[in-house]
């Protein structure tokens, strides 16, 4: 009988301190959410999982693009012969300086001298038409002939003085079309440096098989720059945007240049434009055909910067946390100017100096479905 007063004691006591349990909940060390911030206990472990950054002003960033030096064609001469011939004497070497009007090469050239005969044939005839349609003109004044022959001699003039103007323009380029001379001078246009030579001497030249100029004639002191740029570059480039030019060979020496031309076409393949500037080389270090890097500083005026790590997708939106004090985060829509690999660009959303989350974000991300799943499936109560 004792025993089984003692056992109905044990069970009372054993009931009641489960009952004493559950009406006395323990205090719960989940970080809560609401009015989209989540909020954490103080001294809470995951706290030290998460690593800030401040948002602060958009700084100038300098890229960088492929290019390749050319001759200025604004600048140069490429020298053909438009007669056939053989190479006489050739005046001018590679790398050597020539002025205007200096004759580079001369060659023997009966086509040439073809030239200049038909020039003077073509010549006596206008003097001839010209001549006869003055004698025919007072004859029609006098009443002597009709109009339909005053008419042909005009025909004849305007036709004998076409066949003049061609004939002279073809040689005229080239020496005095008033005497037959066999031979050629190819002569310089401009004052520059021989940079290219294709010609030999006795070398058969015919124009229809010139494939290469036979002299480069060009001002080394100013070089093109051509560039492949993207189109997200357009927006921070324009005629006359202030550049930089280095060279990897020539230990990355720094050479100012100039935009002058933009393209108008996207390559549909590389999605790059054509862009071409001036560059300055008084001291001939640069060399056509070098490979360079075209570099500009690209401004982001009333833009904000974050690490890219602290930005995250939220379905189609993005986000970021801020932290408005340390044990609380703030989820924040941000709009997005531009997404690097290193840095981001936001156009608003945030405030400089506020703290983004910059490390575990995500981690954020899972409190918040957790605590939006169980504001929708609250937990069962145990019942005593």
């Amino acid at each position: 009988m004792l025993n089984q007063t003692l056992i109905l004691l044990l069970i009372v006591t054993t009931l009641t301190a489960c009952a004493d349990r559950s009406e006395t909940p323990k205090a719960s060390s989940s970080p809560v959410y609401q009015a989209g911030s989540l909020q954490y206990p103080e001294q809470h472990p995951q706290l030290k999982l998460l690593t800030l950054s401040p948002v602060r002003h958009a700084q100038i960033e300098k890229i960088e693009l492929p290019a390749r030096l050319v001759w200025n064609e604004e600048r140069t001469q490429r020298v053909y012969s438009a007669f056939s011939g053989r190479v006489a004497t050739i005046s001018a070497d590679l790398g050597q300086h020539v002025a205007a009007g200096q004759v580079l090469a001369k060659l023997s050239s009966p086509d040439f001298g073809a030239a200049q005969s038909e020039a003077q044939r073509a010549q006596a005839e206008f003097n001839l038409a010209k001549q006869t349609f003055e004698r025919q003109q007072k004859l029609f004044e006098l009443g002597v002939i009709a109009r339909k022959e005053l008419d042909q001699s005009n025909a004849e003039l305007r036709r004998s003085e076409a066949a003049f103007e061609l004939a002279q323009s073809r040689i005229k380029l080239y020496e005095n079309p008033s005497t037959v001379n066999l031979e050629l001078a190819l002569r310089a246009a401009l004052n520059g440096v021989v940079v290219e030579r294709n010609i030999n001497p006795s070398q058969e030249l015919r124009p229809e098989s010139n494939q290469v100029p036979l002299f480069v004639i060009s001002d080394p002191t100013s070089l093109w720059l051509q560039i492949d740029a993207q189109e997200r570059d357009l927006a921070n480039l324009s005629p006359g945007t202030a550049i930089e030019v280095k060279v990897t060979s020539l230990a990355e020496r720094v050479y100012p240049a100039r935009l002058a031309v933009i393209g108008e076409q996207i390559d549909p393949i590389t999605r790059s434009i054509k862009l071409r500037a001036v560059v300055s080389n008084p001291d001939r270090s640069l060399k056509s055909e070098m490979l360079a890097k075209a570099v500009y500083q690209k401004q982001s005026k009333g833009l904000l910067e974050v690490p890219s790590s602290a930005v995250f997708l939220k379905g189609k939106q993005h986000a970021v946390f801020v932290a408005t004090n340390p044990s609380r985060f703030e989820l924040r829509d941000v709009d997005v100017a531009e997404l690097a690999s290193d840095r981001t660009l936001i156009r608003a959303g945030l405030q400089e100096a506020e703290q983004v989350v910059t490390q575990n974000a995500l981690l954020l991300l899972r409190e918040i479905k957790f605590a939006e799943d169980n504001a929708i499936s609250p937990p069962m109560k145990s019942k005593p």
